[in-house]
């Protein structure tokens, strides 16, 4: 099977090559021999927008060299860009760039396009993908769940499955039935322990089963690192998070980045588990930043 970052890699150059000959899902779909939903979902997860809007978006910033570059008519110009009318192609030009292609070619307006997608090196995780971080703001959440004092050698898979598999169902109110959150607070560093909480996010905190702690994630800045793992999310274990660990402790020594991870207190990972299946599971992390210091 081929490796994430290799089918990623691979949509993209396919995409740009082929980006006048009517490039499309269902293409690339037949051609990698995944379904269109699959595609979707890992592109959509991976780069943050739909994979046909980017291909409509990379169309029509293709279609600029002929516009400014030839005397070609709008409609000539519309099908040796893949779109089958004329007046399909100018609403879509005009909503990417506020004017339409005639306006462009009297005008000499200069316009902003969106330039390819790249993966990097730093993207790999040995046969998984990792992006970020994204500088976001997190909204307050609550949660209820069960709380455990592990060492970094402790393995959180196993107290996160017995949490999903057999706990999680004793919990009222759940916003979503699917989303497993898991929160570490207060990371001594010294010891290598920390408070790890396997969760789900509530609507309040009435009716708290015995045994389980409520928690609260107060509205944050955060950075935001995304996982896309070639295999089920319960096999999220302690190599590929010491792995995903190590990529963002690079992100937090460079230098040129203006924000610091405040981790010792609290970060958590989300996972939507019905995007999942035997063969994909994609994950989020999350951590508050602040600025760094001058």
């Amino acid at each position: 099977m081929l490796k994430l970052y290799d089918l990623l890699e691979n949509l993209l150059l396919d995409i740009e090559k082929d980006i006048r000959n009517n490039i499309n899902v269902s293409i690339l779909s037949k051609k990698y021999g995944f379904s269109e939903g699959y595609l979707r979902r890992l592109f959509s997860f991976a780069f943050k927008q739909p994979i046909a809007s980017y291909i409509r978006s990379r169309r029509l910033a293709a279609s600029i060299n002929d516009i400014l570059g030839t005397d070609n008519n709008i409609v000539e110009i519309a099908i040796e860009n893949g779109f089958e009318y004329e007046q399909t192609y100018i609403r879509a030009f005009k909503h990417e760039f506020g004017i339409t292609p005639g306006d462009l070619r009297k005008s000499g307006q200069i316009i902003k396009i969106k330039p390819p997608l790249n993966l990097f090196d730093e993207n790999k995780l040995g046969e998984s993908v990792f992006f970020g971080p994204d500088i976001v703001m997190v909204p307050q959440f609550h949660v209820i769940g069960k709380c455990y004092k592990l060492s970094l050698n402790d393995s959180r898979k196993i107290f996160g499955s017995q949490f999903w598999n057999k706990e999680r169902m004793l919990i009222k109110s759940i916003v979503n039935p699917n989303v497993y959150i898991g929160i570490t607070r207060n990371f001594n560093r010294k010891t290598g322990e920390a408070e790890y909480m396997p969760s789900v996010q509530v609507k309040n905190f009435k009716n708290i089963p015995e045994g389980f702690r409520k928690d609260t994630f107060d509205t944050s800045l955060c950075a935001r690192f995304r996982y896309i793992g070639q295999h089920h999310y319960s096999n999220i274990d302690r190599n590929v998070a010491s792995s995903m660990y190590n990529a963002i402790i690079e992100f937090t020594r460079n230098n040129k980045v203006r924000y610091e991870l405040s981790t010792d207190k609290v970060c958590f990972e989300k996972i939507d588990t019905k995007l999942s299946d035997e063969n994909y599971c994609q994950m989020e992390w999350f951590a508050p930043v602040s600025e760094k210091n001058k």
